[in-house]
């Protein structure tokens, strides 16, 4: 968890109850430790949140204090709609309704100013004509990383030659047209990118796998960062 979130969190936290509430509370709903809860309540507290308490007592939020906002400014509206407009253009259809209820949210709890700078368009993303049709669910495969459910599929390379690949899916990245799967190939016994347009025939598993040392996303990460230090 981010500081600014876990911040947040104990004021949230604070203000939902009216009794003091101990450092050793705090540090186990955060799942931090007792002492970096005593440092962010410090910040907290010099920042001009108004918590009444001490360290070995319990620490109790002022019932008059209210938390402002999450507010945004034009340039950051702009990017956020780009980014959704982005998503429906290139993603999947089931990502793309999620982004356009995301902005709708956002959109409702702006005033009416920034409402209508978010509803003016004035940046667009549309498909190209070099957006590829693909042959597999991507939705199910986007959800396959989230659940680590591993992935059959048919794969041919670029020089025309196919394989069936048994993957343990990491990650997706988007290199317009193009989008890439990065995985664990069971069947090459190592990291693997495949085009989501050369894949065909793709079945999700019914066994899920567990992170394994040398086999996860952020094991390829590292592998990557020593090979551009090469």
């Amino acid at each position: 968890m981010r500081r600014a979130d876990r911040l947040f969190r104990i004021v949230e936290y604070l203000k939902a109850r009216r009794q003091v509430v101990t450092a050793d509370t705090l540090a186990s709903v955060l799942e931090v430790s007792v002492r970096t809860i005593y440092r962010d309540i410090a910040d907290l507290g010099s920042s001009g949140v108004p918590i009444i308490g001490e360290a070995g007592v319990g620490y109790l939020l002022n019932r008059d204090y209210l938390v402002q906002p999450l507010m945004f400014d034009v340039e950051e509206l702009d990017a956020l709609a780009l980014g959704a407009r982005m998503v429906e253009s290139w993603g999947d259809r089931a990502i793309a309704k999620a982004a356009r209820q995301a902005v709708d949210k956002i959109t409702a709890v702006l005033p009416e100013t920034l409402q209508n700078e978010i509803q003016t368009e004035v940046i667009f993303s549309l498909p190209s004509r070099g957006k590829h049709t693909l042959a597999i669910d991507f939705t199910s495969l986007r959800r396959a990383i989230r659940t680590r459910h591993r992935v059959e599929f048919r794969y041919t390379t670029e020089e025309g030659v196919e394989s069936q690949r048994r993957v343990r899916p990491l990650c997706l990245a988007f290199f317009a047209p193009v989008w890439l799967l990065t995985g664990w190939c069971e069947t090459r016994e190592d990291f693997r990118n495949f085009r989501l347009d050369r894949m065909q025939t793709m079945q999700i598993k019914d066994d899920p796998f567990r992170d394994e040392k040398g086999k996860r996303l952020r094991d390829y990460q590292e592998q990557m960062q020593r090979q551009c230090k090469v």
